[in-house]
């Protein structure tokens, strides 16, 4: 019998263990494929406004994909070499060599990534369509997609499943040679030791996570974060990483011992559920550590891009909250940009011409702004009745009432803005002919022109503004030393499709050097178009990512299942029922998948809550939908314990 007969014997007798291995490859293929294909499919490109970047983007999320898919079989491999050592034995007892068993798990590989290949590919060409609709559809773009096979996908899919199978070799390989023929037949016999638990450890890791959930609950406004950031993040990640490695570690087992010690430990079940698991402890600790903080990157990851998604629609607005803005110019100029403007398909709902004091600061521009690189040097004055004018226009609510040297600071995207009493009001000082002081009444979140922007390169930066008085501006207009600045300010109709007429009047602007533009247009399609790859990507990545998650729960409780089997054979002997032997296994598994649920849970709540959310406050159901998400996780973790009791139970019901 030759190698490749064996290899064909050998898979369809271990179906059952291959199945699950089989069933991620395809699932694998069909996100790569997927991924692959978008940069391929014509209908797509054509309904995109920055083919580039997409191009760039959907390349990067199909990297980062199949480095997680590799992991992902790699640690699948790893679990079918371990539950295979016999049979190695077996094989290398009859006088194959270490060579001929890895070419062996080779061609396996080659069979299984071939059949799945195959078949991704063709489900994958399937729902290609469907994920292009659905991508256009998050981009807000009515386009047709048609379906198709992109050959370029097929072949770059192929060429990277065919390196997965290398990989899986070369794994194969070492882990075949680096073992002795005698542990390759008592591979299953090793028992777990119990872990000694210290008291001390124990406590120390309860006050590692309480540690941790302090400072991030402290916000990023505090003085830990302000200060000390770099201190505070460093004791973070020990106090979640190293908290929750000592929980599982030392806390569980002390638990544990706990409850063995108790005068109620040999009632009821409790000795039943509770011995094995503290066997357990020493295997299941990095398992159950890894769960906990991959169930917070998950949730965290689709938190945070559903929200920059659901925000960047408003976002856009608040960063160029004018339709089309620029500097005036020569009235020849501004009279042609105006006929181009009202000739285009876009109507004209407002239209304002204001004007500014461009002065120098001397107060440094940190006290009104968080980000001053962002902006330009100069402030640019505004009067109370000139910026009220153009936010009724604008219908948002955001008007002023200053009088004497009251002045109101715009900072848009500011994470602090501020309302100051009227007796501690910080001093703000600019420079004329000579210094004149204002009093800041507040700091807005809010852009009176917003970011210049450039139909290529989107933001480029934002003019510091000062809103003043009427009495105070009509003061300082009079003073040779100012620069008197006047803006052109349109509102469209339907401005996030204006991206033809925007590149024709920036293209009249910036013939004079200097001039601020702004245009919605330019920053909407990107910006759109970004953060709804980002989501699509996210959203396949986190599929795949509890994909993966649940493989991994399922291999771990087949193994420990399949160890316990002739334990559970032994109850059923002295008389314990199958409705006894379910509760026992429900309570045993619900101790492992509760933990690292509720962990991951807490930490994703708390670093979204306190440094997403809050930032965020001006948007409406952003915290119902990051409940959402997690009710999700949490009813997906329900099915998977649900199904995983029902597994255990199923196996350990065998004979042994």
């Amino acid at each position: 019998m030759s190698l490749l007969d064996l290899t064909v014997r050998n898979v369809k007798r271990n179906f059952r263990l291959y199945s699950i291995y089989l069933f991620s490859m395809i699932t694998g293929v069909i996100i790569q494929f997927t991924f692959s294909s978008l940069m391929f499919n014509e209908d797509i490109m054509n309904a995109l406004q920055n083919r580039a970047n997409f191009q760039t983007g959907v390349a990067i999320s199909s990297v980062v994909v199949f480095v997680f898919i590799i992991f992902f079989i790699l640690y699948a491999n790893s679990f079918f070499m371990k539950q295979r050592k016999k049979e190695f034995g077996m094989y290398l007892l009859y006088g194959l060599s270490e060579r001929q068993i890895t070419m062996m798990v080779f061609y396996e590989t080659l069979i299984i990534s071939t059949i799945s290949l195959f078949t991704g590919v063709l489900l994958g060409g399937l729902l290609s369509k469907l994920f292009g609709m659905l991508l256009l559809r998050l981009m807000q773009y009515e386009q047709v997609i048609s379906l198709s096979f992109p050959v370029e996908a097929i072949a770059s899919t192929a060429g990277l499943f065919f390196l997965l199978a290398v990989i899986i070799s070369v794994q194969s390989y070492i882990m075949v040679n680096r073992v002795q023929l005698m542990e390759l037949f008592h591979a299953k016999q090793k028992s777990e030791k119990p872990v000694r638990i210290s008291v001390l450890m124990a406590m120390l890791s309860l006050l590692l996570l309480v540690m941790a959930f302090a400072l991030i609950s402290s916000g990023k406004g505090s003085v830990y974060w302000q200060d000390y950031s770099k201190w505070s993040l460093i004791s973070v990640t020990i106090g979640i990483i190293g908290g929750t490695y000592l929980f599982f570690r030392q806390f569980a087992g002390w638990l544990l011992q706990r409850l063995s010690r108790s005068r109620t430990y040999h009632e009821g079940n409790t000795v039943l559920w509770t011995s094995s698991l503290r066997f357990q402890i020493r295997g299941n600790t990095l398992n159950l550590t890894f769960i906990s903080l991959f169930s917070a990157a998950i949730m965290m990851l689709m938190c945070f891009m559903t929200i920059n998604y659901k925000v960047q629609f408003d976002a856009v607005g608040r960063n160029l909250p004018n339709d089309l803005a620029f500097q005036s110019l020569d009235n020849e100029t501004n009279t042609r940009i105006d006929g181009i403007i009202k000739s285009s398909k876009h109507e004209v709902t407002f239209h304002l011409t204001q004007e500014g004091l461009g002065v120098s600061p001397v107060t440094d521009l940190h006290a009104i702004v968080e980000n001053p690189e962002y902006y330009t040097a100069d402030i640019l004055l505004v009067s109370e009745h000139t910026y009220n004018e153009l936010v009724a226009m604008r219908g948002d609510g955001e008007s002023v009432e200053l009088s004497g040297d009251e002045a109101v600071g715009l900072a848009q995207g500011s994470d602090f803005p501020k309302v100051y009493a009227s007796d501690n009001r910080p001093d703000f000082v600019v420079k004329t002919d000579t210094e004149m002081v204002f009093k800041l009444a507040e700091i807005k979140d809010y852009a009176y022109l917003g970011w210049a922007s450039d139909p290529v390169t989107s933001m480029l930066y934002k003019p510091a503004v000062l809103v003043i008085s009427d009495d105070a501006y009509v003061q300082l207009s009079g003073k040779s030393s100012v620069v008197r600045k006047s803006f052109e300010i349109y509102g469209l109709s339907n401005a996030r499709n204006a991206d033809a007429l925007s590149k024709e009047i920036h293209a009249i602007v910036t013939q004079t050097p200097d001039a601020y533009y702004s245009s919605f247009a330019d920053v909407y399609s990107k910006q759109i178009e970004s953060s709804s790859l980002m989501l699509f990507a996210s959203g396949f990545l986190a599929l795949i990512a509890v994909f993966a998650l649940a493989s991994i729960i399922y291999f771990k409780q087949l193994r420990e299942a399949t160890d316990e089997k002739l334990q559970y054979s032994i109850l059923r002997k002295i008389g314990v029922d199958s409705q006894q032997m379910k509760t026992v296994i429900r309570k045993q598994l619900l101790f492992v998948f509760l933990p690292p649920l509720l962990l991951g849970v807490t930490y994703s709540w708390f670093i979204i809550k306190y440094y997403i959310l809050d930032s965020v406050q001006g948007y409406s159901g952003l915290t119902g939908m990051v409940w959402g998400i997690m009710g999700v996780y949490f009813l997906i973790y329900l099915l998977l314990y649900l199904s995983s009791s029902k597994l255990y139970y199923k196996i350990v019901s065998e004979n042994p």
